[in-house]
C-alpha cells in the first residue's frame, strides 16, 4: 500500500484520540507521508471541506474513536473506494475498530515491527463491507449507511408511534404500526437492530435486515432477504404523521405520509483493514457481549 497521503481521523470530543493523532502525524510525516489531521462527529462533518481542500482522497484513512467515527468515515470516503484503518481509541464497543494497543506498532520501539512500514509492505488483509443505500422522492442525491438505516416518528407533542408500509421487489409484504422500522446490514445487525430483538448476522453474509421497532401486531417478525433485494417503505396515516429516516445514528431527511424511500444494496462497499492475522469475529461477539460463561464462571468452558 502507498502511504503517499493519509489521513488522521480522530473522534471529537476526545482528547485521547486527539493526541494519538498528533503523535502518528508526527511519525508518518517523518517517514515522509502528506499527513492531515481532522475530526468527526454527530456535529463536525469535515469530510467535504477535505475533499474539497486535498482534491484527490488519501492512499488511507486511519480512523480514531469508536464505532460512530468509523461509520461517519466509511459513508463519505467508501464511494471513493479510501481504505479505513479503525483504532479503539475513546470508543465504547468497537465492533468495527483494532484495539488501541496495535497503534504501538507505529513507535518503531525495539523488538516491534513498524506499523506504517507493515501497511508499505502489504502485510494486511483489505475486508470488504457491504452498505445499504436509500433514496426519497425530496432528496437529489442518495443516502449512504454502513450499519442501517430506520425511519422513527418525528412527533413530540404526542405518542411516537408511526404506520409504515414495506414492499419488497414490488410486493406489498407488510404494514407495520409501532416505533418504526430498522433495515440493516449484517455489520449493523450487532447495532440497533440487535437491541430491537433482531438477529445477530456475520459479516460474511451478505443480506438484509428489515427489523421492526416494537410493533402492535405479534405476526411482523424480523426478515432476513437477499442482497439484490428492492425494498422501498412508505409512511401512511394523517399529514402531521411525518417520519423521520436515519443513517447509521445520524439524520438523513424527512418523510410526508406518502412519501417512498427506495432502499437497496449500495454500489460502494467499505474497504476495512484488517490487521490481525487469526481474526475471530464470535471471539470478537463473546469479549463484547460478554458471552461464554460470563454468568457462570470467570472463564468459559473447556469444553
Amino acid at each position: 500500500m502507498r502511504l503517499d497521503t493519509v489521513w488522521l481521523i480522530h473522534r471529537a470530543a476526545s482528547q485521547a484520540a486527539l493526541r494519538q493523532a498528533r503523535r502518528s502525524a508526527e511519525l508518518l510525516r517523518e517517514q515522509g507521508a502528506q499527513v492531515c489531521v481532522a475530526m468527526s462527529g454527530p456535529h463536525a462533518n469535515q469530510f467535504p471541506g477535505l475533499l474539497a481542500d486535498q482534491g484527490s482522497p488519501p492512499d488511507l484513512a486511519v480512523v480514531l474513536g469508536g464505532d460512530g467515527t468509523v461509520l461517519g468515515a466509511a459513508r463519505h470516503l467508501a464511494p471513493l473506494d479510501v481504505p479505513l484503518l479503525c483504532f479503539n481509541v475513546g470508543g465504547h464497543f468497537g465492533f468495527l475498530t483494532h484495539e488501541r494497543k496495535l497503534l504501538s506498532q507505529g513507535s518503531g520501539a525495539e523488538g516491534e515491527p513498524d506499523l506504517w512500514q507493515r501497511l508499505r509492505d502489504d502485510r494486511f488483509a483489505l475486508e470488504r463491507r457491504m452498505m445499504l443505500e436509500a433514496r426519497t422522492d425530496s432528496d437529489d442525491e442518495p443516502h449512504l449507511a454502513l450499519n442501517d438505516f430506520y425511519l422513527r416518528p418525528c412527533l413530540d407533542e404526542v405518542a411516537p408511534t408511526c404506520e409504515l408500509e414495506l414492499e419488497i421487489d414490488g410486493e406489498v409484504v407488510d404494514q407495520y404500526r409501532g416505533d418504526g422500522l430498522i433495515i440493516s446490514t449484517a455489520t449493523g445487525s450487532t447495532g440497533y437492530s440487535m437491541a430491537a430483538g433482531g438477529p445477530i448476522l456475520h459479516p460474511g453474509l451478505e443480506a438484509i435486515v428489515v427489523n421492526p421497532i416494537c410493533p402492535m401486531s405479534l405476526s411482523s417478525r424480523p426478515v432476513v432477504v437477499p442482497p439484490r433485494a428492492q425494498l422501498a417503505v412508505w409512511p401512511l396515516g394523517e399529514s402531521s404523521r411525518r417520519v423521520r429516516l436515519w443513517k447509521d445514528g445520524a439524520h438523513a431527511t424527512v418523510l410526508e405520509p406518502g412519501d417512498r424511500c427506495d432502499v437497496r444494496r449500495a454500489p460502494h462497499e467499505a474497504l476495512m483493514v484488517q490487521l490481525e492475522q487469526s481474526p475471530s469475529y464470535y471471539r470478537s461477539l463473546s469479549r463484547k457481549l460478554h458471552w461464554a460463561g460470563s454468568l457462570t464462571a470467570a472463564e468459559p468452558s473447556p469444553n
